[in-house]
């Protein structure tokens, strides 16, 4: 399937995908690289445990995180996208432009989702996130209440060609 979506943190990329897991499956950025990497290279310096708790404390040291992730695309700037699209349809959370312009030209995705709640929520600092809305090739407004954002995300399923 190939898609990406892309938002700052905490507006709504993780639940447009789990509005779609009924018809794609989807992993996102963050809990990938707990599983291929992040959680090895943080467990000892925050004293995690287990992977869950890892995952759990990613806002706390978002830059972190991001930081990790480049370093980890450093030799191959699609390397964690092309490890996510071979398992899943969707790629959700994606923060580096050079990680989206290596993957765009590759075409590892057809389409771009901007999930948008910046009405309500504050943006990302520019630290840990690189891509903008234009970046999309759709917007999903989540300013207002979920029964809407559901629609939107029925509407995108229908888009992508499934009905949920």
């Amino acid at each position: 399937m190939g898609v990406l979506i892309i938002g700052h943190g905490r507006h709504g990329k993780d639940t447009v995908c789990e509005l779609l897991a009924p018809q794609f499956s989807s992993i996102s950025s963050s809990l990938a690289a707990v599983r291929y990497f992040i959680f090895d290279a943080l467990k000892e310096k925050y004293g995690y445990t287990n992977k869950e708790d890892c995952y759990n404390d990613r806002a706390e040291h978002r830059a972190e995180w991001f930081a990790l992730i480049v370093a980890y695309n450093k030799e191959n700037p699609t390397r964690l996208a092309e490890q996510i699209f071979q398992e899943y349809d969707i790629y959700c959370g994606m923060r580096s432009r050079r990680e989206f312009e290596s993957c765009r030209a590759k075409k590892l995705f057809q389409q771009v989702v901007w999930v948008d709640a910046s009405c309500r929520l504050p943006l990302e600092a520019t630290d840990s996130m690189e891509l903008h809305a234009d970046d999309a090739t759709i917007v999903l407004d989540n300013n207002g209440p979920e029964s809407d954002l559901l629609l939107k995300v029925q509407e995108l399923s229908s888009f992508l060609g499934v009905n949920l």
